[in-house]
């Protein structure tokens, strides 16, 4: 968001000179007008902190503004003491503010009264930020190359995303699960395609010869391999010893045809030849094939929430739901991978839920300013 004044102007603002700026920049500026013309409007406001706000400037001036004591209507209505004193405490952090523009605030603001409704606005934007903040630091460390732990840091992400929805929804709760229009973002770079065909060659070859390993690497779906004929050959091989039928290549090979594995030409003699190359381990690629499923979704999962979160179209409402509705794919993902290498998934309280007999609100400020 650009700053609340034009370097250009010196100490003079001019509210057109800002280039572009969002529509919550007004409701910020109309709700820091109201409370700088009626001190005591901020007794109606709930859940709305400085960290709320877009700018630097603005978040200066709701926390001197919720920190000074408020003066008396009387007293306010006859001189600029307290606004001088808002706009000193302000300057702290904030050295851009001057006194022209905590006057063009009162000046810009339609209706003091309506100070909550603008504290809504507020907030709610705070919240699309909050949510892409999140979904980007999810897919940064779904890429970083760096972490020793991959899973375990995209997992933290994650959980760290669903805490910061669990909250917003106690503030916006989901109206009839109404989701999102923004249309989803194309699915990112497809992986290693190499390495990913030997890791999944390698199962196969291996569960093949271990018919037996094959009840333990049950997690495994499908939709975790990265080429159809591969998740082909695992259903056949899952199909199969369910059955309780004998698993070779050639018992495979017959099962792929009935599955219509073969209709797209290809060569019975190349599937034997993919399936008689075992390995040591089934779990070991198995593991492989999943940790690479998990981290391409995180990955679509954030760019999917970062969408969400980038359409102004979309209700506060509606990124609780959409962010669920995504979060949710990533979570089952967690599941099979916490069967898979028996992690022990983290236990984290969730946020208790709003009344449903209560209106929403916006909230109060105190003392302190909130990152954002």
């Amino acid at each position: 968001m650009p700053p609340p004044r034009d370097p250009g102007q010196g100490d003079h603002l001019a509210l057109d000179t800002v280039p572009a700026p969002r529509a919550v920049f007004h409701a910020e500026q109309a709700l820091l007008g109201a409370l700088l013309l009626e001190p005591h409007r901020r007794d109606t406001l709930t859940n709305i902190t400085a960290g709320s706000f877009s700018t630097a400037e603005h978040s200066a001036l709701f926390a001197a503004i919720t920190t000074l004591p408020a003066p008396s209507p009387d007293t306010h209505a006859t001189n600029t003491t307290w606004i001088n004193q808002v706009l000193a405490t302000a300057r702290d952090q904030a050295r851009a503010l001057t006194a022209s523009y905590l006057h063009a605030l009162i000046q810009v603001c339609p209706q003091p009264q309506h100070a909550p409704a603008y504290a809504r606005m507020a907030e709610a934007e705070h919240a699309r930020r909050r949510l892409r903040a999140a979904a980007e630091h999810l897919l940064h460390s779904v890429h970083d190359t760096s972490l020793p732990h991959p899973i375990h840091t995209v997992l933290a992400e994650a959980d760290t995303l669903t805490a910061a929805v669990d909250h917003i929804s106690t503030r916006f709760p989901p109206r009839a699960h109404l989701l999102p229009r923004t249309p989803l973002p194309p699915p990112g770079p497809a992986p290693d395609d190499g390495e990913a065909a030997q890791e999944e060659q390698a199962l196969l070859a291996t569960a093949t010869a271990r018919p037996e390993d094959i009840a333990s690497a049950r997690w495994l779906l499908p939709g975790d391999f990265t080429h159809p004929l591969h998740a082909g050959l695992w259903q056949c091989l899952v199909t199969l010893h369910r059955r309780n039928e004998p698993v070779d290549p050639v018992t495979v090979l017959w099962e792929a045809q009935q599955h219509g594995l073969l209709d797209d030409g290809s060569e019975p003699g190349k599937i034997l030849r993919l399936l008689a190359q075992p390995t040591p381990s089934s779990e070991h690629w198995g593991e492989r094939i999943l940790r690479r499923f998990l981290l391409a979704t995180a990955a679509n999962t954030a760019r999917r929430i970062g969408a969400y979160a980038d359409d102004p179209a979309n209700t506060p409402f509606q990124l609780v739901v959409g962010t669920r509705r995504a979060l949710a794919d990533l979570a089952a993902i967690q599941t099979r991978w916490q069967h898979a290498t028996g992690a022990v998934p983290p236990q984290r309280p969730r946020p208790a839920s709003a009344p449903r007999a209560s209106p929403p609100t916006t909230t109060a400020a105190h003392a302190t300013h909130t990152p954002r």
